[in-house]
């Protein structure tokens, strides 16, 4: 349990920490519909702990505002009513300071609380979810404010840059790794925490597969296009080519040319893209026509699994980073970028494997009732919390969303 109450607070802390460079303004403006204000991030974790481990376990339990059940509910519908995703910025009250103290309030009720639960592994479980949960949020959070800020015409940065490591000016050559395929195993297995849709285990088979040793970098990506891969529909799915017409799309999100040369907003602001580092901030069409264009393909999330996990290093964004919540270039050595970097898309929809269930209660509302019209990526990014992702880790998006930190890894038939 002490183990548990330590992670709440670091965790917690870290979430405060993520907002502390936002001014009270930054933090309730809404730049679109997808994304929320980072006040109402801040609002909502603390909101899931009040609602579902407070309110069932705390003796003579009282909410810290009526208000707030509807105000910063995400989707639980078995909660009760929410107001509208879209009317997030709209909230100006209640003001930040108070979002801050609910926060406060609601962290010494837990550390009060915690001590009383250490027997019992349900609410030991739902507090572990939570905290987890929490750690979705302190990148959506990131993701958010890098898209709000990106409006911004005088390109403002969320923190400077600090000096970066040198890296080359140009990638490692891409490398080809083979796999046999066969019967595998897949979802995850042993002890530690993974959500319900990481599981159950179960058998795949696999043809002979290749995966590449790095991702795509933003050389190889900007020759797609300055081939004219954005004006070609040949490369793009049906749905995609409409899509991008729709909104007259012609590079990458945060790509724009200064002077003739390519710069990218980031969350350092705005600089000149560096060729040997992953592209970033592309929609599964936009990977999909890259890999057409290629020759190649994206891999399945079972090919990506199978390769990833006997190397797969659990410290995606872990360490610290001269170059602030940006991804790095390869290395040059074997299979690689496979965490903490960008999130890689995968030609798998997201589907529950089979012998999936629905947890009870309204926290089955969590994965499950996503589970159609969208795309499963894999790795984790720089701005993924230390630790969070793991081989197994199933992210998901629509196939238009771009505002995330997601690239490419191809990957290619054998045989």
């Amino acid at each position: 349990m002490n183990s548990l109450l330590s992670r709440y607070l670091d965790i917690r802390r870290h979430t405060t920490g993520l907002a502390a460079p936002l001014s009270p303004e930054d933090c309730t403006a809404q730049s679109m519909p997808d994304a929320s204000p980072a006040k109402w991030h801040l609002a909502h974790t603390t909101w899931f702990f009040e609602t579902f481990v407070l309110e069932a376990h705390e003796t003579g339990f009282a909410p810290f505002h009526p208000a707030f059940r509807v105000l910063f509910n995400s989707y639980y519908h078995g909660v009760g009513a929410r107001h509208p995703r879209p009317q997030r910025g709209l909230l100006t009250r209640p003001a930040l300071a108070e979002v801050l103290a609910y926060r406060a309030d609601v962290d010494a009720r837990m550390v009060r609380l915690l001590p009383t639960l250490m027997h019992d592994a349900a609410p030991c479980a739902l507090v572990e979810l939570g905290l987890q949960h929490e750690q979705q949020h302190q990148e959506l959070l990131l993701t958010d404010i890098k898209h709000l800020l990106s409006c911004n015409p005088m390109h403002p940065a969320y923190h400077p840059a600090q000096p970066a490591a040198a890296e080359r000016e140009a990638a490692q050559p891409l490398v080809w790794h083979a796999f046999a395929g066969g019967l595998c195993e897949m979802g995850h297995a042993g002890a530690g925490f993974a959500f319900d849709n990481e599981r159950p285990r179960h058998r795949v088979y696999l043809q002979p597969y290749a995966l590449a040793s790095r991702l795509v970098t933003n050389a190889e990506f900007a020759a797609f296009v300055d081939d004219g891969g954005y004006r070609n529909p040949a490369h793009w799915l049906a749905e995609g080519w409409d899509w991008r017409a729709a909104l007259a799309l012609q590079m990458p999100l945060y790509w724009q040319r200064v002077d003739s040369t390519w710069h990218e907003f980031t969350l350092a602001g705005l600089r000149a893209l560096r060729d040997e580092q992953p592209v970033v901030h592309l929609s599964y069409f936009e990977v999909d026509a890259y890999a057409r264009w290629a020759g190649a393909r994206l891999p399945t999330e079972a090919e990506w699994e199978h390769a990833a996990a006997p190397l797969f290093s659990g410290t995606a964004g872990g360490e610290a980073r001269s170059d602030i919540l940006h991804p790095r270039a390869a290395l040059g050595v074997g299979l690689e970028q496979l965490a903490g970097e960008v999130w890689q898309w995968t030609q798998s929809s997201y589907a529950p494997y089979p012998g999936f269930r629905v947890a009870e209660g309204a926290v089955g509302e969590y994965n499950g009732k996503f589970m159609v019209n969208q795309y499963v990526l894999r790795g984790g990014s720089c701005a993924t919390p230390p630790g969070h992702a793991r081989a197994s880790y199933r992210n998901f998006f629509p196939a238009t969303a771009r505002w995330q930190f997601a690239g490419v890894r191809l990957a290619k038939d054998l045989g």
